[in-house]
């Protein structure tokens, strides 16, 4: 392997862990060949002009063999859990592929980011763990030397085991649970998962095999886990039951039920929790340098993940992509539409003449504690102006004791219309909602038709205020 600017191949560039590892080895010298089965999907990335793009099918030989032309080393993160019913199957023949093409290419290393379970004969493994095991023994099994890391629970924005902790602790005070949230767990943070596959590429060093990447030492249940995430995002203590039955595949279906993680995803995930995953000897850090301070514990990597949302304006919520200089924790643009906080949301468009009259009307109208907002919260707590807004935006802020975090947000858009040469425009109210815990999401969904309500008067108002009707000029 060339150990000047390698080039790396990084199948599922548009996936999470891929998308995050790109700038990662970019950073660290590394040339870079994004590939994915759509490279339209990836046009957008901001790392996009520094790499080149490559249509991968790991199902097609050709395909792939095209891909791995002049590549020095590949990274293997493709899974096919949310296709459905025969994953296993799938993961296997690419794997296949992958591992005879990339013989025939002579690549230096292939790195397989995998999953950490107990040493016991695969056939008493989950489906979803037997088949990342399948998966390290085929590739394992040709010349190309293969670091098999084997990571537990990946801990950030957008990961789906993360985003699975973060629903549950949100939506359930008391949560009862099968058997396995007893069971212990080595989570790891997505930072050092990045390190790791960085210095796992990039080495010197001969590195083949199979290796623990983990928190470190971690003595953690699955329900401390849940409590933790808990704390960190600010809401009450959650309660853990564990009860005696395993209830492996109707936990994935709960799971599915009450968070947004698809069941496609839920349910191998949970299949997969009825086992340990804790580092038992072979460890990366005997071949490789260990994250710089050491391992993130599992609360520093909670407090990252989920900071950016609890710390955001409306416009880090509204466009994610403010969120990358967050680090690799934020959730980000690329990641799939269940990630991240859930926001609800009450609009009301109007026409109004003259919209680009409407911020300074909108200063003299709206005030932190002005009759108009009666309807959207109580008074308790005042709204305030949120800085930064665009000229044509006013968005006012408050937090609820009681239910959460919400944003008024009042925007004019220019339009073409008769009113005095073109001059008639729409103004948009938009209520944003973030409840917290399961005191929020009700008080949301009771005060919803008042402040739908609340809204469109505000709407109204505020057009006919820009057109100097009676009343509100």
């Amino acid at each position: 392997m060339s150990h000047t600017s390698p080039l790396v191949l990084v199948t599922g560039a548009s996936g999470y862990v891929g998308g995050r590892l790109v700038p990662a080895l970019l950073a660290a010298g590394a040339r870079v060949r994004a590939g994915g089965r759509s490279p339209d999907a990836m046009e957008n990335r901001p790392w996009a002009e520094d790499v080149e793009l490559a249509e991968l099918d790991l199902a097609d030989g050709e395909s792939v063999r095209r891909a791995l032309e002049g590549v020095d080393a590949v990274v293997f993160l493709v899974h096919a859990m949310s296709g459905g019913r025969g994953y296993s199957e799938r993961e296997a023949q690419m794997a296949t592929i992958l591992r005879d093409e990339a013989a025939a290419a002579h690549v230096g290393r292939i790195v397989y980011l995998s999953g950490l379970h107990p040493d016991v004969p695969t056939e008493e493994l989950s489906e979803h763990m037997a088949s990342r095991e399948r998966v390290a023994e085929i590739l394992s099994s040709g010349s190309v030397p293969v670091a098999v890391l084997q990571a537990a629970t990946v801990i950030g924005g957008g990961s789906a085991s993360f985003e699975i902790i973060r629903h549950l602790a949100d939506v359930l005070p008391v949560m009862p649970a099968p058997s396995w949230v007893t069971n212990r767990i080595e989570p790891i943070a997505i930072d050092d998962v990045l390190h790791y596959l960085v210095a796992a590429v990039t080495t010197r060093t001969p590195i083949d095999g199979a290796f623990a990447v983990g928190g470190g030492g971690s003595d953690l249940r699955f329900a401390d886990l849940l409590t933790i995430a808990a704390e960190e995002a600010g809401l009450a203590r959650r309660r853990v039951l564990g009860l005696p039955v395993p209830a492996a595949r109707l936990s994935g279906l709960w799971i599915s039920l009450v968070t947004p993680v698809p069941r496609a995803i839920a349910m191998p995930l949970a299949e997969s929790m009825q086992h340990d995953a804790v580092s038992y000897g072979n460890t990366i850090d005997a071949v490789l340098d260990p994250p710089p301070g050491g391992p993130t514990p599992y609360r520093e990597a909670v407090r990252r993940a989920v900071a950016p949302n609890r710390c955001a304006e409306l416009a880090d919520l509204e466009h994610p992509r403010r969120a990358l200089g967050l680090g690799a924790a934020a959730v980000q643009p690329s990641d799939p539409a269940w990630a991240g906080i859930r926001r609800r949301t009450i609009e009301a468009e109007r026409v109004a003449a003259r919209p680009h009259e409407m911020p300074e009307r909108l200063r003299r109208l709206l005030g932190a504690r002005s009759p108009l907002l009666t309807g959207l919260a109580d008074g308790r707590d005042a709204w305030t102006l949120e800085a930064g807004t665009a000229p044509d935006t006013m968005t006012l802020h408050r937090d609820d004791r009681r239910e959460g975090r919400m944003w008024l947000s009042v925007s004019a858009e220019p339009g073409t219309g008769d009113a005095g040469a073109g001059r008639l425009g729409r103004i948009c109210v938009r209520l944003v909602g973030v409840p917290e815990g399961v005191r929020g999401r009700t008080a949301w969904l009771a005060h919803r038709p008042t402040r739908a309500r609340a809204v469109a008067v505000l709407a109204d108002a505020l057009a006919d205020g820009l057109a100097d009707r009676r009343g509100y000029a």
